[in-house]
């Protein structure tokens, strides 16, 4: 049988390794057909391959040129146009739509949808949901009347994106749930599948539904199971799934998607979602305690775009650098276009000004999260909004109502397989049940919370100790204890701790609040009774 052959039936079996092969062995002893050319295309590109893929397409709209078929010239067209836009090249993206607009143009053909479905696209980036709303439904109708399924899917897609722009979340991700049922059951063309995830990722995370993008996670893994040697994941779909990956546990592949999505949308230069690449691998590296690296991420997605907060206002936190990291995010929030990004901010807030012992702003910016948290309804929200309310209730001094919302938020992290956020939770549950008297209790959340952080690799010098006696002093509070007890004055704390005097003083009046002192010489000697110094 003749290469030409093997890679046909290769691309019928889905074989795409063998198709590629074979197509590219044929093409060098004599030039493939505009249709065959095509399935090389295709398939290069489902095997990550884009120059080959871009080439081949190209010339295959040769072909077809020169062959007078407008309405194939103007498919191949289309295909290069939307490879390119994926890429970050939108003039080149641009050139190729208008030339397939101009080829369609008084034709009656599935062609004449698929270019709907892409002026569509450019609308919408233009700014006018509504009219991309319309092409897309025009664009669906079309593909159901050329039983053009891989159309529908794509012309669903842009409703989804219409319906988002247009403030209508939830109809958005009905539509992008019908487009994966559409990949997943394999109906569908599976150049597609890497943009019909990127795009419900997208969505599931701006709406807080983990869940959601966990299922479809594991869908399109077994969908990918079957395909080995595809690659369906590119770009920003990358920096999803890297967020997806931290979120779960899984360190160490989140950093080799981040870097991945970095290398890919660092060239061609001026990608827009490149800043999101360094933010994520930012976050990675202040998790496991690499602050220089982190620190320099963050510098790096803030010149690309990339708002740095609230990871770097916590990596101040982390330096003990804690008025410039309440300073950055209260600018942050203020800044803040909507509600729901308001929402990524404020429980970044609320550890941030507990840390500086500042319980009022706490309760504030926890209660407004709540508020947000009832209106979106989902677990992700809930989860954060009890470990906030209970990190405040603890720093107020209410351990016995603390310890309700923590065990909720607990409850929450472990329905969400969300290791790192359930650890959090059970330091201030070790806190809350020290303040209760329970050190034993305090010992075992401690201990559980350790292994976890060990377990990820995360940084471990935040941990408080566990010595019994110490009522819920936070690791800063005990660092300005030893300093008070070797006759530190609030300046000489200040500079060495490199925080404001104002700060020091909170500090010093929780302390004496916590620990129920009342002069300097007192908390002198409480240190020293208490090994401290």
């Amino acid at each position: 049988m003749d290469q030409v052959a093997v890679g046909r039936e290769s691309f019928i079996r889905q074989e795409w390794t063998d198709c590629f092969l074979a197509l590219s062995a044929a093409d060098r002893n004599s030039p493939l057909t505009a249709e065959d050319l095509e399935r090389l295309g295709s398939t290069a590109h489902l095997l990550g391959r884009e120059a080959e893929s871009l080439d081949a397409w190209t010339r295959a709209y040769g072909a077809s040129l020169e062959a007078g078929d407008s309405a194939r010239a103007a498919r191949c067209a289309l295909w290069l146009g939307f490879q390119l836009f994926n890429a970050g090249e939108h003039a080149r993206g641009g050139g190729w739509l208008a030339r397939a607009q101009r080829l369609v143009a008084g034709l009656d053909c599935v062609e004449g949808g698929y270019v709907l479905a892409a002026t569509a696209q450019q609308s919408m980036g233009l700014g006018d949901p509504a009219g991309g709303y319309g092409m897309s439904l025009e664009a669906a109708q079309v593909g159901q009347r050329f039983e053009d399924p891989t159309l529908v899917a794509l012309a669903t897609l842009g409703q989804a994106q219409a319906s988002w722009m247009l403030g209508e979340p939830s109809r958005a991700i009905a539509l992008l749930d019908e487009v994966m049922v559409a990949v997943t059951a394999d109906e569908v063309a599976p150049v597609i599948a890497g943009l019909a995830y990127c795009a419900v990722i997208w969505a599931c995370q701006e709406a807080f539904d983990i869940q959601r993008a966990q299922e479809w996670t594991a869908a399109l893994s077994q969908w990918c199971e079957l395909r080995p040697d595809v690659v369906p994941y590119r770009g920003q779909c990358l920096v999803h799934r890297a967020e997806l990956l931290q979120f779960h546990g899984a360190w160490a592949d989140a950093i080799e998607q981040a870097q991945r999505a970095s290398e890919r949308l660092s060239d061609p230069p001026g990608q827009d979602a490149v800043g999101m690449a360094h933010y994520v691998l930012a976050e990675l590296h202040r998790l496991r305690g690499e602050w220089t690296e982190a620190e320099d991420l963050y510098r790096l997605a803030n010149k690309c775009g990339r708002q740095p907060h609230p990871g770097l206002a916590l990596l101040r936190l982390a330096q003990g650098r804690q008025d410039a990291a309440a300073t950055g995010i209260r600018r942050a929030i203020d800044e803040a276009a909507d509600q729901l990004e308001r929402a990524r901010l404020l429980p970044a807030a609320v550890e941030i000004v507990l840390a500086g012992g500042d319980a009022a702003s706490g309760r504030v910016f926890a209660d407004e999260f709540a508020g947000i948290a009832a209106v979106v309804d989902k677990p992700f929200l809930h989860a954060v909004s009890a470990q906030c309310a209970g990190a405040v209730l603890l720093a107020e001094g209410n351990g016995r109502e603390a310890l309700t919302h923590l065990r909720t938020a607990l409850t929450g992290w472990q329905q969400l397989d969300a290791p790192y956020d359930a650890a959090r939770v059970r330091v201030l549950l070790a806190l809350a049940c020290r303040e209760l008297g329970d050190d034993e209790g305090s010992e075992l959340e401690l201990d559980a919370a350790r292994e976890i952080f060990q377990q990820l690799g995360a940084e471990l010098s935040g941990l408080p100790a566990v010595s019994p006696g110490h009522y819920g002093l936070s690791a800063r509070e005990i660092e300005v204890l030893v300093l008070l007890a070797t006759g530190a004055t609030n300046r000489a704390i200040a500079a060495k701790l490199v925080i404001s005097e104002k700060t020091v003083a909170r500090h010093v009046s929780n302390i004496f609040a916590k620990l129920d002192l009342t002069s300097r010489a007192a908390a002198t000697a409480y240190a020293y009774e208490h090994d401290l110094v």
